[in-house]
């Protein structure tokens, strides 16, 4: 069943009184980006994951569309809508972040295991500023790979069983997240006239949060 409160108690959207607490406590959206980024990475060493609020909350683990429905839920509870914004890049992973607003601009709570594309503060006039405010950090080596940005995505259109508590994988909800419409960056012709990032540009791409390569070896030994 389809939840369209706009102001939901954990229990209306099939959460556990424990798991509720977990996010009832958050009451800001800058408090909602310190827990998803105190998040370990998850880097699906066993194969594609996404994971519902629930598993997210189990595992205590997400990558950044995993973090989105996390963030859009607790938002959801501080009652702000559930909205999401789907970022494709060009030879790159897509970025997912959960969207909100205070008075009439936008900000955006977002993972990365990189410094770049986190945490927006709400000072964007409209979802294009801040799409754009990702623009320069979003890059792939040597080349700027950011190229569209999506209309926001309210996760109310789905029920709470598909991206909450779900058990399995929330593939059919990642899957409409790419195929709503998505509005162009840039043109051909400025794609083609970018400056390639520079040498200390791309030593910057050495700082992350998590080392997967460590992770990796632990997760073999446990």
């Amino acid at each position: 069943m389809k939840v369209r409160l706009n102001h939901p108690k954990p229990a209306d959207l099939g959460l556990t009184a424990k798991e509720g607490a977990v996010l009832r406590a958050f009451r800001t959206p800058a408090e909602i980006q310190e827990f998803v980024i105190g998040l370990n990475a998850n880097f699906e060493f066993e194969g594609d994951t996404l994971r519902s609020v629930r598993g997210v909350l189990k595992h205590r683990q997400a990558h950044c569309i995993e973090a989105a429905f996390t963030a859009a839920c607790a938002l959801w509870l501080q009652g702000r809508p559930p909205l999401l914004m789907d970022l494709t890049a060009k030879g790159d992973s897509d970025h997912v972040i959960a969207l909100f607003k205070e008075g009439r601009c936008w900000g955006a709570v977002s993972k990365s295991n990189h410094v770049w594309l986190r945490w927006r503060d709400p000072v964007y006039r409209s979802l294009r500023e801040l799409a754009m405010s990702y623009f320069h950090e979003y890059t792939n080596k040597q080349r700027k790979s950011l190229r569209t940005y999506s209309v926001p995505v309210d996760l109310r259109r789905w029920p709470t069983t598909m991206w909450v508590t779900n058990a399995e994988d929330c593939w059919e909800v990642g899957a409409a997240l790419c195929d709503v419409r998505h509005y162009k960056l840039i043109t051909a012709a400025q794609a083609r006239r970018l400056m390639p990032r520079d040498a200390t540009e791309l030593r910057a791409d050495d700082l992350v949060q998590y080392d997967s390569r460590r992770d990796r070896r632990r997760a073999r030994r446990y």
